[in-house]
């Protein structure tokens, strides 16, 4: 140790033993305990271990009235609209809709599922988009729209197997179910402007036209699991 670190010590221990140094010296290290989350650039609430928290991802249709139904279930914490199911890594949202990519436009939900089960998801999903329809949901036409489950783990295939099983055998549509049920790998976040679309732009003709009737219908079927 040399002379200037030897004084600089000093004048710490100075410092900190002092009833006024030792004030200063708590509220220094309180100011750097509770600022990590600010410097680190992200939610305080990041240091919450969350250790039940679940990710569903699915495909039906536009990624717009997807997002803004499950959004608005008790239980579901989070929606991501992007791009999973495919072979181009990182692409474009104008790349996607060419069809070219393999993608098919999702969301990828976080739950919790002490509040909201992944067989409720699934109802969800099934009640809310017409599976039976290859490569399209209404007026959306093309692979990017079709109807998709992307499993994260063998507890969600087979559910998802199960459930179609049951409901092609309940004949609740006339035609067959179409849905891939297949393994998660890779989900591409897609551009800034998809996300929370409807809720930034109800204004917006597509919003008025086909998302908010399908929320209410929704609503009506699901009311007892919107959230608060």
């Amino acid at each position: 140790m040399n002379a200037t670190e030897s004084v600089f010590n000093a004048e710490i221990q100075i410092h900190i033993y002092h009833p006024t140094g030792m004030k200063i010296f708590l509220l220094l290290v309180l100011f750097a305990i509770f600022s990590i989350p600010l410097r680190a650039g992200q939610d305080p609430d990041f240091m919450i271990d969350q250790p039940t928290m679940e990710t569903a991802t699915f495909g039906n249709g536009c990624f717009w009235c997807t997002e803004a139904v499950f959004q608005r279930l008790e239980g579901v914490m989070g929606v991501v609209s992007g791009y999973a199911g495919g072979h181009t890594d990182n692409p474009t949202y104008m790349e996607v809709v060419s069809g070219n990519t393999g993608h098919a436009e999702v969301v990828q939900v976080k739950f919790d599922p002490d509040v909201i089960s992944y067989e409720t998801l699934l109802e969800v999903f099934f009640r809310t988009h017409d599976p039976t329809t290859l490569n399209r949901q209404g007026n959306d036409i093309g692979t990017q729209y079709r109807s998709i489950i992307l499993y994260h783990n063998e507890v969600q295939k087979e559910t998802a197997s199960s459930i179609i099983a049951e409901l092609d055998k309940a004949g609740i549509w006339p035609d067959p179910i179409v849905t891939q049920v297949v393994p998660y790998t890779v989900f591409h976040e897609a551009e800034e402007y998809h996300q929370n679309y409807f809720n930034r732009n109800p204004e917006q003709a597509y919003c008025q036209v086909v998302i908010l009737p399908k929320l209410h219908k929704f609503k009506k079927m699901f009311r007892d699991r919107l959230a608060q």
